[in-house]
């Protein structure tokens, strides 16, 4: 069995996807992946409805997204296998004082211009508090690079980052003030493909969802160090310290779930963010987002 698997982007977060094609762990179930480059986030999508690849990865938002816009066939995307249950990034700082995330109310924030996934999470972490995002002080169109420059020289009291730029932040004087893995549950990444194209590949999708199970158990055995080392050549920029330190943070926070169910729980809290901020006008169903046989009872 052969499957075109496109990248979302290329990020630390995903080091799951790439430590099982690199650990042998897709083949030793029978399958071969191709895996192909995404120039852009998201851009996947238009190559599997033009059946140039079998799946990709990326969040549950792109599916929910698509719902909002028409309503299902074929052509679909469902999510199946969530990897990344929890929210992987953080609002760094150079606050040495105790921070809650009331205090975003007297601080300038560069949230995060890439994706809309964190603000949107971040945002209704807010609303949860009974705070309007609109009154946060928020530059909202750079890029989480020049935001954590702009940090370095007092321009901004707040970015909203994921790793390795958390730990570029830490290197540089920062400190994490919030982690949004401590939000909870929060559906964040997983395979997507089309009903089609789930019918036609049903069994090797299936032997990829072993694969990514295998995941969990590995990196208890193994550790980050280890992981590093495995997925070294997906990050050539990236030094190995920096690498062992993004990794520990996303294990010890529980991250990366690697399992065939996607939570309804955490498919709910994202839904619930886009609904509120506007993203989407309804909250569709779990039922109709989630493949059958990835679905929690």
């Amino acid at each position: 069995m052969n499957i075109r698997l496109a990248e979302n982007f290329r990020a630390v977060f995903y080091a799951p996807f790439y430590a099982t094609v690199a650990l042998g762990f897709h083949r030793a179930e029978g399958v071969e992946i191709t895996l192909f480059d995404s120039p852009s986030p998201g851009a996947g999508i238009a190559e599997l409805a033009a059946g140039r690849i079998d799946c990709m990865w990326g969040g549950p938002l792109r599916v929910i997204r698509e719902r909002d816009d028409k309503p299902r066939d074929d052509g679909s995307l469902l999510a199946f296998c969530e990897v990344a249950g929890r929210d992987p990034f953080c609002l760094v700082g150079q606050s040495g004082v105790p921070f809650v995330l009331r205090d975003l109310q007297r601080m300038r924030l560069g949230s995060v211009s890439e994706v809309p996934t964190p603000w949107l999470c971040l945002e209704q972490d807010l609303r949860d508090l009974g705070i309007d995002p609109a009154t946060i002080d928020r530059i909202a169109d750079r890029t989480m690079a020049a935001n954590l420059g702009a940090l370095a020289r007092a321009d901004l009291d707040v970015a909203q980052v994921f790793e390795p730029y958390v730990t570029f932040a830490e290197r540089q004087g920062a400190r994490v003030l919030y982690a949004a893995s401590e939000r909870g549950p929060t559906a964040y990444t997983t395979f997507l493909s089309t009903v089609a194209s789930i019918r036609t590949h049903r069994q090797a999708f299936e032997a990829m969802i072993r694969a990514v199970e295998q995941f969990g158990p590995w990196l208890q055995a193994h550790g980050p160090a280890e992981l590093a080392r495995v997925v070294a050549s997906y990050y050539p920029d990236l030094a190995h310290d920096v690498l062992v330190s993004a990794f520990t943070r996303y294990r010890d926070a529980g991250l990366w779930t690697c399992t065939r169910t996607v939570s309804r729980a955490g498919f709910a809290r994202l839904a619930l963010s886009m609904r509120d901020s506007g993203f989407v006008h309804s909250l569709h169903a779990y039922e109709d987002c989630v493949a059958d046989f990835a679905r929690e009872p």
